[in-house]
């Protein structure tokens, strides 16, 4: 069984119908359950929920406490190539865009761990690539874990989607956890922004956490990115996919990320779909309100306040000094970036912001 067999029996015209159709009392219904489902889910990101924020805001904040209790989890993306094969039409690293392509050696790299380390005590790292297994394939992706094990205890990676035995191989190097966007669950229209390469192959993609969770990895972070589809479907389709692999894949652990889309450096792509901040903070709310145990991240593409204010209230991991560009922190400070960031503080800036919060006293980067 794979989850795209199980996509194809939810319709995507259906769902949205369903999520506007919701009414006050579907929204009270849930708000009152202890245990939620996808149609509970679809009802707290509905446009009747909005007069009940304050409330949802306060159950947010009471089952993260419950569960990650006054802690939030910093982590730092470095970017060790920017060559692609793909050309998705919202993105700085689109293939057709001409543009000088990074590939880090491993001194390079090495030289980045220090710089990393030399900016916060971070324990979290997260290594980002294109998509271009010939030249920065897993023997790369692997040999780069490897490099950074004596710096970090923690190792992500957002890559291409691999085989499962491939994913086995690079947890035996260090690796704790594997982050994909899907980018958009819409079918029909999944095409429209990835024309060419293998992440035009819908269902490679969406059944890549799948193999994940067949590999056993032990930490499986997923997200759609707003701006492209009707959000309030694509996170809904997002809950279906989240509950599929909680079932399947049940001693994994899972984030959830829903990135608001910012201009890439093509500057040509603009968003179909503007999330407010208000909605952001709905979906949030929503998101730990559905689920308690779920990571809920917060990249730097969301602007400082935003961010603090939503330390406490559901959110539990954190970007923070973050360089989008292969080589951003030592060895290409100059490269392209894949997209601006909005939050532009030092880690320890964000540390102290943490602190300073009334509810939160510690962030579990080691500063």
């Amino acid at each position: 069984m794979w989850f795209s067999e199980e996509l194809e029996k939810i319709s995507w015209e259906q769902t949205t119908r369903d999520i506007y159709e919701k009414t006050d009392a579907d929204v009270r219904r849930a708000l009152a359950k202890k245990s939620l489902d996808v149609e509970d889910f679809k009802a707290l990101i509905s446009p009747a929920a909005t007069p009940y924020l304050e409330v949802m805001a306060q159950l947010s904040r009471k089952y993260t406490l419950e569960r990650f209790g006054k802690t939030i989890s910093m982590f730092i993306p470095l970017y060790i190539t920017n060559s692609c094969t793909n050309s998705c039409i919202y993105c700085g690293f689109n293939h057709n865009n001409p543009m000088k392509r990074t590939i880090l050696t491993e001194e390079e790299m090495i030289n980045e761990y220090k710089a990393i380390k030399k900016l916060a005590p971070f324990e979290n790292l997260l290594l980002v690539t294109g998509e271009n297994p010939a030249k920065a394939g897993v023997d790369y992706i692997k040999r780069a874990l490897l490099l950074a094990r004596p710096y970090f205890s923690n190792l992500q990676i957002e890559v291409m989607p691999l085989k499962s035995e491939e994913y086995e191989q690079l947890t035996h190097a260090g690796l704790n956890g594997v982050i994909c966007f899907q980018e958009t669950y819409n079918r029909a229209n999944y095409n429209l922004y990835h024309p060419r390469g293998m992440k035009s192959k819908f269902e490679w993609r969406v059944n890549g956490f799948d193999r994940m969770g067949q590999a056993g990895v032990h930490k499986i972070g997923m997200g759609v990115l707003i701006g492209l589809e009707e959000w309030r479907t694509d996170v809904t389709m997002m809950a279906y996919h989240l509950r599929y692999l909680q079932k399947h894949y049940w001693k994994t652990k899972y984030s959830v990320n829903f990135p608001r889309m910012r201009p890439s450096e093509n500057g040509g792509f603009q968003p179909n779909v503007v999330m407010s901040d208000r909605e952001l903070a709905q979906l949030t709310f929503a998101m730990r309100i559905f689920d308690h145990d779920v990571d809920i991240s917060y990249s730097t593409r969301e602007c400082a306040e935003l961010r603090d204010q939503m330390a406490t209230l559901g959110v539990t991991t954190m970007s923070a000094e973050s360089k989008t560009e292969p080589g951003g922190y030592f060895s290409y400070p100059q490269t392209l970036e894949q997209f601006h960031v909005s939050d532009e503080r030092k880690a320890v800036e964000v540390d102290a912001a943490l602190r300073a919060l009334e509810e939160y006293r510690y962030t579990k980067t080691g500063i």
